[in-house]
Order: structure tokens, then C-alpha cells, then sequence
């Protein structure tokens, strides 16, 4: 098997074929495409969401927290609480833990998010610290998004751009090599993009504007999200590559090692689907609070195609472009 998250066959043959779900409580079983499971509490909603981070030990803490609090906020919900779980290798020391502890701490009281339990152990089983975060947020049931909304013509939007977490990631793990080759200040650049992964602020504000669906970039990049939320909805899409931002320090790192920025794993990106009638309310929100996006396709019949100079079928995502690099 490839290093990575599981294929989408993969998953509905290994994992979700396995699966029983007879329990009336819960609202939304797991599905390709779907972030979060929604448990019934009578007029409220239990949102849940876990992931790990397995690419990267460099501000491993800082990314556990908001990769899954952006889960939640693609439903449109604040996270209110997560718990932590941290794997670590023989010849960790108590400075390590508390440093990532301090980190996981200073990201959640940025996002208003209690840390409110979990598990910490050194184990030989792991060759590098492996973090596991499950975060909760709770919704009125009828401020829910209705997974059942997207349609054809809905646009297809993206906030700020592609492959924002992997060039981050890449700036860490190859500093050295990378400011070799462009100098200190691409680095920085790319470094600095960790600083924008948290999408809660805009899934929040697109959660109460009433869009059709959300999904947050992760690996797989943004054509492995759109193609995701195709699949979860059984629609096509029109995706515009001009259409897409690209940060300079994205571009020139992902032409030096040969990857592609729209498979890049990029938590920090947000894909939106907006009935067309509702765009100009959600410019004016974003705008109100500095959230860079752009529209970049629309759901469509049947096909997902990207459309550059010619026009290609987007394929389902496979290992992220970042586990070429690191």
C-alpha cells in the first residue's frame, strides 16, 4: 500500500464495507468527502471530527489542533473542545512533550478551544512523535448545513489558495537545502503560510451565510477535495487552473521538486459550494474580514474536469505530493 491516506476504493472496500451503522443518533455516517460525524442530542447537534499528523514533527503540535478544528468548521460549527493523543518514540524528552504541549495550548486559546483530555506515552512502536487530536462543537439541529443542497451551478469556491500546509511542512523539513537554492526570504515565505491553516474563522461566516456544502483542503490537495465532495454528492465539476491562487513560494518550491501545488496537501484552504444567488453576500463577509478566496469552477452533470490550456479529467486523489518530498 502507499504511504498516505487510504485510496477512496480503498476506503469503501477496507473500511467502510466493514461498517454497521444501526444507531438512530447518528445523523451522518462515514462517507468520502465527509469531515465530521453528527450525533443527535435532541435540539442540539454533537459535531466530531479526529485526525492525525504523521507528515511532519516540526510545529506538529500547532497543526494538531487546527487540522481538526477545521473539520468542524466545514460544517459551519465552532470547535469548542479537543482531546490529544500523543505517540513518542524512546529518547523523547519532557522538554519535547511540554514544547508541543505549549504550542497545542497557545493554538487552541487562539481558536477559543479547551484541550479536555487525551493520552501521552513513548512507545517503540513509532520511529518519530505521531500526534491524534478528536475535536467536538455542538450546533442548533436546524442551523445545520443540509448535506443534501448542492446542486448543478452552484460555484465552487477556494480561500486562499493551494498547497498552503505542504509548502509550509517543506519549508521546515528542508530549510537548509531550500535557502541554498532561493535564499532566506522564499523560505520565510513559505514557513509563514502554517500561520494561515486555521479555516474556522471562514467556515464559520459561510456556515451562517447558508452554503450548499464544505470541505477543507487536506492531502490530496485542492483536485483530491474537489473530487471528493463530487464523489460525496454524485455531481461533476468545472474547474478553472487559472482560477486557483498560488503562492509565489508554492510555485517555486513545487517546480524544484517536481510536484504538483493542486495535490499538495493545503489544511488552510477551504472548498466552498454556494448557490450563485448567495456569492455576493459571502464576497461582502469575507471581505469584512480580510479572508482572500476566489471562485474557481462549478458543480456540473456528470465528469470532473480541469480546465487549463486544454481540458483534463481530475482523478481521484492518491498519496499526497508532499510524501514525494519529505
Amino acid at each position: 500500500m502507499k504511504v498516505g491516506k487510504l485510496s477512496t476504493d480503498q476506503l469503501k472496500e477496507l473500511i467502510f464495507s466493514t461498517l454497521n451503522n444501526k444507531r438512530e443518533e447518528i445523523l451522518v455516517t462515514p462517507n468520502v468527502g465527509e469531515d465530521c460525524a453528527y450525533v443527535d442530542f435532541g435540539d442540539y447537534v454533537c459535531v466530531m471530527s479526529t485526525d492525525p499528523i504523521t507528515g511532519t514533527s516540526e510545529e506538529i503540535g500547532k497543526l494538531a489542533v487546527h487540522i481538526t478544528c477545521n473539520d468542524i468548521a466545514s460544517s459551519g460549527v465552532s470547535p469548542l473542545g479537543i482531546m490529544i493523543t500523543i505517540m513518542a518514540p524512546v529518547g523523547t524528552t519532557e522538554e519535547d512533550i511540554k514544547n508541543i504541549m505549549i504550542d497545542a495550548s497557545s493554538e487552541a486559546d487562539k481558536l477559543n478551544v479547551d484541550i479536555i483530555g487525551g493520552h501521552t506515552e513513548i512507545t517503540d512502536a513509532v520511529n518519530r512523535i505521531v500526534i491524534s487530536v478528536t475535536g467536538i462543537g455542538k450546533q442548533i439541529k436546524s442551523q445545520l448545513i443540509n448535506k443534501d443542497k448542492p446542486k448543478v451551478g452552484d460555484f465552487i469556491v477556494l480561500t486562499k489558495g493551494a498547497g498552503i500546509e505542504g509548502t509550509g511542512i517543506i519549508c521546515f523539513e528542508k530549510e537548509d537545502e531550500l535557502k541554498n537554492v532561493f535564499g532566506d526570504s522564499v523560505v520565510q515565505e513559505g514557513k509563514s503560510l502554517l500561520d494561515k491553516i486555521s479555516v474556522v474563522k471562514e467556515g464559520i461566516i459561510a456556515g451562517k451565510v447558508g452554503v450548499s456544502c464544505m470541505h477543507d483542503v487536506t492531502e490530496g490537495g485542492v483536485l483530491g477535495a474537489v473530487w471528493e465532495m463530487c464523489d460525496l454528492y454524485d455531481l461533476g465539476c468545472s474547474v478553472y487552473n487559472d482560477k486557483i491562487h498560488i503562492n509565489e513560494s508554492t510555485k517555486l518550491i513545487c517546480d524544484y521538486y517536481n510536484i504538483n501545488p493542486l495535490r499538495l496537501i493545503s489544511s488552510g484552504s477551504m472548498i466552498i459550494g454556494i448557490d450563485k444567488d448567495k456569492i455576493d453576500l459571502l464576497k461582502d463577509r469575507f471581505d469584512k474580514e480580510s479572508i482572500d478566496f476566489s471562485v474557481i469552477g462549478e458543480f456540473t452533470e456528470k465528469g470532473n474536469v480541469l480546465v487549463g490550456n486544454g481540458k483534463e479529467s481530475i482523478a481521484p486523489p492518491e498519496s499526497d505530493e508532499l510524501y514525494k518530498v519529505i
